[in-house]
């Protein structure tokens, strides 16, 4: 076999080293199931949704931690309605051990439900330092967002990044989800060009319902033309059955360059479950083989 015709399929299985997942405050029986098909250590993003108050959260938190995955909670910076509860989240984690990784995000809401307008108001509160967070997450979005302009996305980046670096922080970026590798690919140069060097992690659907797929696609303004449908590897015409992020994968090992990429991993939204998609995992990195 020519090595040469291996390599984007290594590199592609290369990207899932450490890779992360996502789940919601409801999905502790599922992950339950999940637990033996996850490899031990694998960061696990807890939601911070409408509808799941904190006690819900912080049992997701403790249910990750418990079972042997590192829990990284999502704090929802619009849909805090006021400082003390910022507080009492953040008290809640670190009296759980759970406190040393979260995802800071602005949120859905159009107009914040209290004091903070986007996730950098929370970084800059200075209370995450004060109850024990090591390590912050922050959002990236390569095609762009549906409500935010380009430009205020880039500003939101580069300031979010140079908080968590002016701070005893590290962190990291994980991007919305999209069929393409294109626009991922010169989105992480653009990146990368503008002085962010922290690791970035992949948004990528894991395996799902065709169906389902295309509805968040639409929910979240992610392009769903039918020549990216076709890259990804199915069809607009017929949402019957269920597809995976494997052309993804081998389209991004292709092209991915570390040298002008810096490092890179991937993180799933969990669709389709935890256990088919930590399952799939497996069964890419065998067929990669």
């Amino acid at each position: 076999m020519n090595p040469a015709a291996t390599a984007p399929a290594a590199v592609g299985t290369a990207l899932l080293d450490d890779f992360s997942l996502e789940m919601t405050g409801k999905d502790v029986p599922a992950l339950e199931e999940a637990r033996d098909s996850i490899p031990r250590g694998t960061r696990i993003n807890v939601t911070f949704l409408a509808g799941e108050d904190h006690a819900t959260r912080l049992a997701a938190a403790r249910a990750v931690r418990r079972l042997g995955f590192v829990p990284v909670p999502h704090i929802s910076a619009r849909r805090l309605p006021s400082r003390a509860a910022l507080e009492d989240f953040l008290a809640g984690l670190a009296e759980d051990g759970t406190a040393d990784d979260v995802f800071v995000v602005g949120g859905d809401p159009a107009r914040p439900e209290g004091p903070y307008e986007d996730a950098l108001a929370v970084i800059r509160t200075g209370l995450l330092e004060r109850y024990g967070v090591r390590h912050i997450g922050i959002s990236g979005y390569p095609e762009g967002h549906p409500a935010i302009s380009g430009s205020a996305l880039w500003s939101a980046l580069t300031d979010k990044a140079a908080a968590i670096g002016a701070g005893p922080f590290a962190g990291d970026v994980i991007t919305q989800f999209g069929f393409d590798a294109e626009p991922v690919l010169d989105w992480l140069t653009a990146v990368r060009a503008r002085g962010v060097d922290l690791p970035v992690r992949i948004g990528v659907p894991g395996p799902a319902g065709i169906r389902r797929l295309v509805g968040y696609a639409t929910r979240f303004g992610v392009t769903t033309s039918a020549s990216v449908a076709r890259k990804y590897g199915f069809s607009l015409t017929n949402l019957l059955g269920t597809a995976g992020p494997d052309r993804f994968l081998h389209a991004l090992g292709e092209r991915y360059d570390p040298a002008r990429h810096g490092v890179v991993k991937v993180h799933f939204y969990t669709f389709g479950g935890l256990r088919a998609t930590a399952e799939w995992v497996g069964q890419f990195r065998e067929r990669a083989r």
